[in-house]
């Protein structure tokens, strides 16, 4: 198999964290910038970004976030405005790799990097709030271009040209799009997901899989 992208910019969330608007004022890191250089990425993400709830985004699954320039100019498009690099809080804009159809499990070569892509993006309220469009998580989910994160199997350092090589693909055949639907407006199809769990962040395995169980007994 031959697959092969490119990451157009890297971008980080420094310690100046954005102050979101709304009843709750909370801080966040999803204000993400382009930076220039050779950037290491270690086990839980790369240097210098700032995760501030790593229940949510961040830790060992959802170490880096990857979004696609063809969805970033599709909502560009639709909301008629500029979303540069960092705007959906990833820390890679790529092109030429179709994120909806990425296999879950399935490995990137970055610079001397490797990664694995384990789980959809599933949007939050602090995603409305930054963008400032109220019904942005029901439009995002309608939509289904949520971008992946991915794990750090080998920690290295990457940058803005690298190309993105997918090195190996699991042959279960579930991708960031068919696992987001599931999850969100199809959740009869949990068990579906069974042959990519253990591709998924670990924080999120026990609870699915003991969902997964229980619909498989009902089926019984």
């Amino acid at each position: 198999m031959s697959s092969t992208g490119r990451v157009e910019a890297v971008c980080v969330a420094g310690v100046d964290l954005l102050p979101l608007p709304g009843r709750r004022p909370d801080r966040s890191g999803i204000d993400k910038r382009p930076v220039g250089g050779r950037v290491a990425v270690g086990e839980l993400g790369l240097d210098g970004d700032v995760q501030v709830n790593r229940r949510h985004h961040g830790g060992e699954g959802q170490a880096v976030y990857a979004y696609a320039q063809d969805d970033a100019d599709w909502w560009a498009a639709e909301l008629d405005r500029d979303l540069p690099p960092g705007r959906f809080g990833e820390n890679l804009r790529t092109t030429g790799l179709d994120l909806v159809g990425a296999v879950l499990g399935e490995r990137w070569q970055v610079g001397t990097a490797l990664l694995e892509v384990t789980a959809w993006r599933t949007p939050c309220a602090n995603f409305a709030r930054y963008w400032a469009i109220p019904d942005l998580v029901k439009r995002f989910a309608a939509h289904g271009a949520t971008g992946a994160y991915l794990r750090v199997l080998e920690p290295g350092h990457l940058a803005a040209g690298d190309v993105v090589e997918v090195v190996s693909r699991p042959d279960h055949g579930i991708t960031v799009g068919r696992a987001f639907r599931i999850a969100m407006t199809e959740k009869s199809r949990l068990p579906d997901l069974a042959p990519a769990l253990h591709h998924l962040p670990v924080k999120d395995q026990p609870k699915l899989a003991a969902t997964i169980e229980r619909r498989l007994a009902a089926r019984a």
